[in-house]
């Protein structure tokens, strides 16, 4: 029997139910981390006889000004602000600054991809290649990107490399290790019959790289490239971080940091996590798209 799919409820019933658990806990940590500020500077303020009750504080926890941890509706509030109050190519305005980090992560992950899948199909190809440069790529990322990305900006920047590249350069580095790694254990997938049958029929190299390795790998690049994406986008972040940019996700949570905006840095965090939710939901319909057409979805 062919399984049922399951319904539209019980496809978003857990979703809803592990967000109100999330939004529950998000509002009692605000109440706990808030605390303590409420009562030491807030509250004698508002009520100088000291005749406040524990809603007086709760209500003062999830407004505060300047919180420790903002709560959800202050973020919501925050975001409706940025998103509507102000034109799109305003820095005030949260996606003027998706855009500039979205641009920075597509240009990574698109040069990381073709980084690895060509570094994939020099390892299969060579047993050379195989011994000597699959170690040093499983290596090089053992080094924090937090390291090399202002090693990375500083030489980029003096051969006069500025604005997107250095920022991709570091996308990039992130992205092309789980599709090289993907694509080593895809190429391989044929089984040796299969390739010994292409041999038969007389097929070159490249024919059977293109007919038999490669449909055989999409299976295995598409989910490294939901990895490689969200991946990029972090690495794009974090290199918007020591350059002092002033545009993109990472300026503003720097910018936030810089002035205690916590509530800032909140909408920023959102605003990153919805990109990243975007990005590889882009990445999961073009996967079904070639699958499909492919005959394997």
């Amino acid at each position: 029997m062919k399984p049922t799919k399951p319904s539209l409820r019980q496809r978003v019933l857990p979703v809803l139910s592990v967000l109100a658990c999330v939004l529950l806990l998000w509002y009692g940590g605000a109440v706990a981390l808030n605390r303590a500020g409420a009562i030491e500077r807030v509250l004698p303020n508002s009520h100088p006889a000291g005749d406040w009750t524990v809603s007086d504080l709760v209500a003062t926890t999830l407004n505060m000004e300047r919180p420790v941890l903002p709560a959800p509706h202050q973020v919501l509030a925050d975001l409706q602000s940025s998103l509507f109050d102000w034109p799109l190519d305003s820095p005030r305005n949260l996606l003027y600054h998706v855009a500039v980090t979205a641009q920075s992560t597509l240009v990574g992950f698109v040069l990381g991809t073709l980084l690895g899948i060509a570094l994939a199909a020099a390892i299969v190809h060579s047993r050379t290649l195989d011994r000597a440069l699959l170690p040093w790529i499983v290596a090089s990322q053992t080094v924090p990107v937090l390291a090399i990305a202002p090693i990375v900006l500083v030489i980029l920047g003096s051969l006069g490399f500025s604005g997107v590249a250095p920022k991709a350069t570091i996308a990039m580095y992130l992205c092309f290790f789980p599709v090289t790694v993907a694509m080593v254990a895809g190429l391989r997938a044929p089984q040796r019959i299969e390739t010994e049958l292409m041999h038969t029929y007389g097929a070159s190299r490249l024919q059977a790289f293109w007919l038999l390795r490669m449909p055989s790998a999409l299976p295995y690049l598409f989910p490294s490239l939901r990895v490689a994406i969200a991946a990029g986008l972090v690495g794009a972040m974090v290199a918007e971080l020591p350059t002092g940019a002033q545009a993109g996700l990472g300026a503003k949570l720097l910018t936030g940091s810089y002035y205690g905006n916590t509530v800032g840095i909140w909408s920023a965090l959102v605003m990153s996590a919805l990109l990243g939710l975007a990005l590889t939901a882009a990445v999961a319909g073009i996967e079904r798209l070639v699958l499909r057409r492919g005959g394997k979805a």
